[in-house]
């Protein structure tokens, strides 16, 4: 179905992600979102929630707001992603055992993605969040491919250990939901977070660059 659009400005104020990771910066780059990397510096332990869907929700307004504050004349996009399994939240693994026991945990079970987005500015706007969930099974897997996987170097940034772009790849089964949101961001409903906010990305930017 196509959607009529009338009434979505076509303004598009200077747009900084507020993080590190090159995975979502090239998703954005991917869509045609011109923008600027800006990781945030904040505390991500002290006063957080322990439910999934809010810890990446608290966040993701942590680092949005936290450069918004510097850059008054930008949009910016905060997020952070999450592994949960058997009521524990994963991160990033601390080592190479570490990451071992992570993929070997979940190896031939089930796990869900949770990414929080947030969107703050430009200028006083408040900040406005949301998270996407998404299951994935891993294959059952052998502790000499585990171990083969973990020494590519892949897991050590990634919550959960794995990186599905990747070599991680072919631990997975099946997905159920948003592929991206396992990359660490969720397009579509970042598309329509942007939509209510008023802007038209990506296709608005891409529109007025082809018309140079």
């Amino acid at each position: 179905m196509v959607k009529d659009t009338l009434g979505i400005k076509n303004r598009h104020p200077h747009f900084i992600l507020a993080s590190a990771s090159p995975r979502r910066t090239n998703l954005l780059t991917q869509i045609g979102v011109v923008h600027e990397v800006i990781p945030a510096e904040v505390d991500e332990i002290s006063n957080v929630p322990a439910e999934p869907g809010a810890h990446v929700k608290v966040l993701a307004e942590r680092k949005a707001l936290w450069v918004a504050s510097r850059r008054q004349e930008a949009l910016v996009l905060g997020a952070d992603t999450v592994v949960y399994q058997e009521n524990e939240i994963l991160g990033k693994p601390s080592n190479f055992d570490d990451a071992c026991r992570m993929v070997e945990r979940l190896a031939g079970n089930e796990h869900q993605v949770f990414t929080g987005i947030a969107l703050a500015g430009p200028a006083s706007r408040e900040v406005e969040s949301s998270f996407e969930v998404t299951r994935v099974r891993f294959r059952p897997l052998y502790k000499k491919h585990i171990k083969l996987y973990v020494s590519t170097g892949e897991p050590f940034d990634k919550a959960g250990a794995y990186g599905i772009q990747g070599f991680g790849a072919t631990l997975v089964e099946s997905v159920e939901g948003c592929y991206f949101n396992v990359m660490g961001l969720p397009l579509t409903r970042l598309l329509r977070m942007l939509a209510a906010r008023g802007y038209d990305y990506p296709f608005g930017p891409l529109v007025q660059s082809s018309k140079k």
